[in-house]
């Protein structure tokens, strides 16, 4: 009795497919078209876990959206710091000209103390917000492969499905146990069902 055994790693970056339309996709034939190796019996595949980031829908919206989320931090720290500093600006320009008293000095340099402070504190909650919310969804998704993967590798008779990527513990795998282009059409045909579960 053959031990099936499935490998997948961790997808970096995050963030994944687009919206379904109304019309169902023309169907995407899945089986590897390259024949897979057998080492006494053991058959072995792999895909690429770059093709996975660039083909696959659902990691591409996910990540899609984590990057618009960043985006519009990055714009409102722009935005905080910018009215900081042209308020030490003007009050600075102010002092210079005599316009402030002693007392209304130091209301300024609490109040750019503040404005400096709320700054740091919204960098740190909200980048820490967008940092957790991008590692849960990174982790769906690869829960919602690994599992996918399990199910590509039992529908063709795959012993052992390898993540191959830079950085990987893997340096070299033969190119024809390469089923990435069909293990891709794969999870867009099911990514459907990966939203639905998701949610």
């Amino acid at each position: 009795m053959k031990t099936k055994l499935l490998l997948s790693a961790t997808i970096l970056g995050l963030t994944i497919f687009s919206s379904c339309s109304d019309k169902a996709p023309a169907k995407k034939d899945t089986t590897p078209k390259v024949e897979t190796k057998s080492l006494g019996g053991l058959k072995i595949a792999y895909y690429s876990n770059d093709s996975i980031k660039a083909h696959f829908e659902f990691f591409k919206k996910e990540e899609g959206i984590i990057k618009k989320k960043q985006n519009a931090f990055e714009v409102e720290v722009q935005r905080r710091t910018k009215a900081y500093e042209a308020f030490i600006t003007k009050k600075d320009a102010e002092a210079r000209g005599g316009l402030l008293s002693q007392n209304e000095i130091a209301q300024v340099q609490q109040r750019a103390q503040e404005m400096q402070n709320q700054i740091m504190q919204y960098q740190q909650t909200e980048g820490a917000k967008i940092e957790e919310e991008a590692m849960k969804s990174l982790e769906a998704v690869n829960k919602k492969i690994e599992a996918l993967g399990k199910k590509y590798s039992e529908n063709h008779q795959i012993d052992l499905l390898l993540m191959h990527g830079a950085g990987g513990q893997i340096n070299f795998i033969n190119p024809s146990m390469d089923v990435t282009s069909e293990f891709v059409n794969f999870l867009n045909e099911n990514q459907a069902q990966i939203e639905k579960e998701l949610k």
